[in-house]
């Protein structure tokens, strides 16, 4: 691979969000994937942190699609999406991490916008691109709400790789990034191109792949460490399987940890949210109403 994710990923990141009342809303961040299948077009899926969702008390969450119209101007256009029933959850978890998938209907202007699933890095991804503490890793996401524009583009920000050993993820399954995780951002890529900076002296080919997504920030004592928990990259790939394995489908690759099966999906009862949670826990993100 030797495209700049950048922009691939800017277009296939979107905000999710659910008013909580005129004031205020819940915020994350998610983006899209396409997953090939065999003898049918490719399924678009949106990946996202899974107490995103959870922490969205109500059945439909908006998704925040932004749509150029054909004399060039911008306009920010959210439509609602199912995310439960009184049944339970539409998306599949992931049954030992954060992390969600759901099948997303998009705007036609959409169907080209979601990454190929062959960009999210896979078990040997590291390895053989000399992944080291240092790194320049990227994210994207809606920090308190907020978007770069009034469009409702996602804003860019960096950090370093701050763990050591990265792999296997199956002992590893998460790291660590020098980068505050605030609010909002749960939920969005974690990447890195050809024009993110390497550490010092570091003999190793230009990398371009998605490393994971961000899911925590890091907190002692209720006291911030500045550092954003990620999780790897290989378990939205097996997440993705299982929502397929659970239709009784196979996707047209196989998408998950090659060491083992993908395991059952995982159905996740409602909860009662306590007041803190409905009004916007830390790791979800509370904005004003626009936006």
């Amino acid at each position: 691979m030797d495209a700049d994710l950048t922009l691939d990923l800017i277009e296939a990141t979107v905000q999710i969000d659910q008013p909580v009342n005129d004031q205020k809303r819940m915020v994350g961040t998610g983006f899209l994937v396409s997953v090939p299948r065999e003898g049918a077009a490719p399924e678009v899926v949106l990946v996202t942190a899974a107490h995103v969702f959870e922490r969205m008390p109500q059945n439909e969450v908006r998704i925040g699609w932004r749509v150029k119209a054909a004399n060039g101007t911008w306009q920010y256009s959210p439509t609602r999406i199912p995310i439960r029933t009184d049944a339970g959850p539409l998306w599949t978890q992931n049954p030992k991490q954060d992390i969600a998938v759901i099948a997303v209907q998009v705007p036609p202007s959409y169907k080209d916008k979601a990454i190929p699933l062959s960009w999210l890095a896979d078990e040997r991804s590291f390895d053989q691109w000399h992944v080291s503490p240092g790194d320049e890793m990227m994210t994207l996401g809606y920090p308190h709400g907020y978007s770069a524009n009034t469009i409702g583009f996602p804003i860019l920000r960096a950090g370093r790789l701050a763990s050591y050993p990265v792999g296997p993820v199956s002992s590893f399954p998460t790291f660590l990034i020098d980068l505050t995780a605030i609010p909002g951002n749960s939920g969005g890529p974690v990447f890195m191109t050809e024009h993110t900076e390497r550490a010092p002296g570091a003999d190793a080919p230009k990398a371009t792949l998605v490393s994971g997504i961000l899911t925590k920030q890091v907190e002692v004592n209720a006291q911030r460490l500045e550092l954003g928990l990620v999780t790897h990259a290989v378990f939205v790939r097996q997440t993705i399987e299982q929502l397929f394995v659970a239709r009784g489908q196979a996707p047209g690759v196989k998408v998950g940890v090659t060491s083992s099966a993908a395991p059952p999906p995982v159905v996740v009862a409602p909860k009662k949210l306590s007041p803190r949670e409905a009004a916007g826990a830390a790791a979800v993100g509370q904005t004003k109403s626009k936006p």
